[in-house]
């Protein structure tokens, strides 16, 4: 997430083949007659959004240190925590819990309802973790997250590698320490799992590649395979299976890896996607300054 021009100048070669968005009457995921609007803006740079049991959406406004909330109710957007440890990746557990990338000090937190945050990772093997990004949390309270490597402005550490690489994570519920899941990639970014927890899509943004994997019971990951030549900054994934891929607008590909729809958005960076609403049917955009949202015929899994 929030790869910044020296990776997206790569990833817009990865996808320029991507194909312009379909009449909206004919599209297999988009709602017949919606098309994108503009659910508020003024911020610097939109991330991480998540959406918890009401339909409400959480997201992060980076550079400005705050996570805001958009009300599934009226449509209302107010920030919700400030300072928020600069977040960016967030996801909602089964208890309500916003797992959310904390950057400015490389952790990953835990924040509640009421929102008190508590760190739940803040070095690995007594080295700090290069930046978390993005969250992905299972059904049983597992958390995978990605960390590569994108130097900020406002760190007051060192700014280059602190890990050996650019890997994937895992922490198992209650467990103090995560692991290594994913050690091969260029540089690891969007992640999402399906509802059952048995598969997890991630991708490779600095490989223009995103794979996906099963999911092992201990955590650890097996079959991986190609699920499309695109690399993401964020994911989701609706209830047919199909999961949407970020950067230059948002890209939806079915179960098998092929591309379905395309949906442009105007501005220079998509970040990041998620299902928000009473019914989950609105597509929910992340991109640079706004937040968009469009109506869909699917819904979301996710809370």
């Amino acid at each position: 997430m929030n790869p910044r021009i020296a990776a997206a100048s790569t990833f817009l070669v990865a996808i320029a083949g991507i194909l312009p968005i379909t009449n909206a009457a004919e599209s297999p995921v988009i709602a017949p007659g919606a098309t994108l609007q503009t659910l508020a803006g003024d911020y610097s740079f939109t991330e991480g959004p998540a959406v918890d049991k009401n339909g409400d959406v959480y997201f992060t406004d980076q550079p400005n240190d705050r996570i805001v909330k958009w009300d599934a109710d009226d449509g209302s957007v107010s920030d919700w925590l400030k300072p928020a440890g600069r977040s960016n990746g967030t996801f909602f557990d089964k208890n309500g819990n916003l797992i959310a990338c904390a950057d400015e000090k490389n952790e990953l937190w835990s924040i509640a309802p009421d929102k008190t945050a508590t760190v739940l990772i803040d070095d690995v093997g007594g080295k700090l973790l290069n930046g978390p990004n993005d969250v992905w949390a299972r059904p049983d309270g597992g958390i995978y997250f990605t960390d590569p490597l994108y130097p900020r402005d406002y760190w007051k550490r060192d700014k280059a590698m602190q890990q050996e690489g650019q890997y994937v994570y895992f922490l198992a519920k209650g467990a103090k320490a995560p692991v290594r899941v994913i050690t091969d990639y260029k540089q690891p970014n969007g992640i999402i799992g399906t509802p059952d927890g048995r598969t997890l899509y991630v991708a490779d943004i600095g490989a223009g590649k995103t794979y996906a994997f099963d999911i092992q019971d201990d955590g650890s990951l097996t079959n991986k395979r190609l699920f499309c030549q695109m690399g993401s900054d964020g994911m989701t994934i609706d209830s047919e299976g199909n999961v949407y891929l970020t950067g230059r607008g948002v890209t939806v590909f079915d179960k098998t890896g092929t591309q379905i729809e395309h949906i442009a958005v105007a501005e220079s960076w998509t970040a990041n996607v998620t299902f928000g609403g009473k019914d989950r049917k609105l597509l929910f955009i992340t991109a640079s300054k706004h937040i968009y949202g469009m109506k869909m015929k699917v819904a979301g899994v996710h809370q």
